[in-house]
């Protein structure tokens, strides 16, 4: 967003003034939050034992039909958004990390970027996770250089055809793995601390489909040939439930089966890959969604 307050701070460059109307993401120019509280569900290197200080935006860029957060990323009727200043933001920061977090977790940030930018003007005690679609603008991501200490976005789809089905974004993957680049360049290689806590570095995920395995696939074949072992983690997820609006595509309205696990699984372990975690089934169910209802916001 420029000196004309248009909006370009995603690839869909809707190019609106948000402070008098929304663009795709849904969201005004001010801050929405749904809620900001200790998370335990994160990968391991990020939840830890006190658990991640996740933040989570309302509004999204990317929009899946699939979404698990759907009411909060249109920002539908009823869901429990609050406006923030980025003073209050700041403070919801130092309230996570006094209750122990071992990270400041930004959730679909992208389209606050120069809030979260101004949020960030002094260093924090913890790092700072962007934690995001991957569907990213390099100029947006350059903007946060130094801000960011670990970068967690998603690559969901390595096709073309299945990215505009699902998320009407048929530039996704080109975008996607451009993206990571520039995030992999910012941070470099993965760093821990005596506590196997990260502290900075790639983690990619990506989400098991339902019909989808060859999707899957592809991701394990990209990751294996584009970064060098130990240069990124990855987290292949298998949590996927039906949300939002994935009534309307039969096709991916139910969980993934045992043997589409078990051949993303079987794949996985011929690979190169040595450096992430795969996700068990049991973590696909509508009781590991946060609810989204404001705690911590106000």
């Amino acid at each position: 967003m420029q000196d004309s307050a248009l909006c370009t701070l995603c690839p869909r460059n809707c190019s609106v003034d948000r402070r008098s109307k929304t663009g795709y993401c849904s969201a005004p120019l001010h801050v929405m939050l749904a809620r900001a509280a200790l998370h335990h569900w994160e990968e391991p290197c990020i939840s830890g034992t006190r658990g991640s200080g996740a933040v989570f935006f309302c509004g999204c860029p990317l929009k899946c039909v699939y979404c698990q957060n759907f009411g909060i990323s249109r920002l539908e009727e009823g869901a429990h958004a609050q406006r923030v200043s980025i003073k209050r933001l700041k403070e919801i920061y130092k309230e996570l990390i006094e209750k122990g977090a071992h990270n400041i977790n930004l959730v679909t940030p992208t389209h606050y970027a120069h809030a979260v930018l101004a949020s960030l003007d002094e260093p924090l005690p913890v790092p700072v996770v962007y934690n995001c679609s991957g569907y990213e603008k390099i100029e947006t991501l350059r903007m946060l250089k130094g801000k960011i200490q670990i970068y967690m976005p998603d690559l969901k789809y390595l096709s073309s055809d299945i990215a505009k089905r699902y998320s009407f974004a048929p530039d996704y993957p080109d975008i996607a793995k451009k993206a990571i680049d520039e995030m992999y360049q910012q941070v470099g290689d993965p760093v821990f601390d005596e506590e196997g806590i990260m502290r900075s570095g790639v983690i990619i995920r990506h989400l098991i489909l339902p019909g989808q395995v060859e999707n899957t696939l592809d991701f394990i074949d990209y990751i294996s040939e584009h970064f060098k072992p130990g240069s990124v983690l990855i987290h292949i997820m298998a949590q996927y439930t039906p949300c939002g609006k994935a009534a309307d595509y039969p096709e991916i309205n139910r969980k993934i089966t045992q043997e589409e696990y078990d051949r993303v699984l079987s794949y996985l372990k011929y690979s190169p890959i040595e450096d992430g975690y795969i996700q068990e089934m049991e973590a696909a169910g509508e009781e590991y969604i946060p609810d989204f209802d404001g705690t911590g916001v106000i």
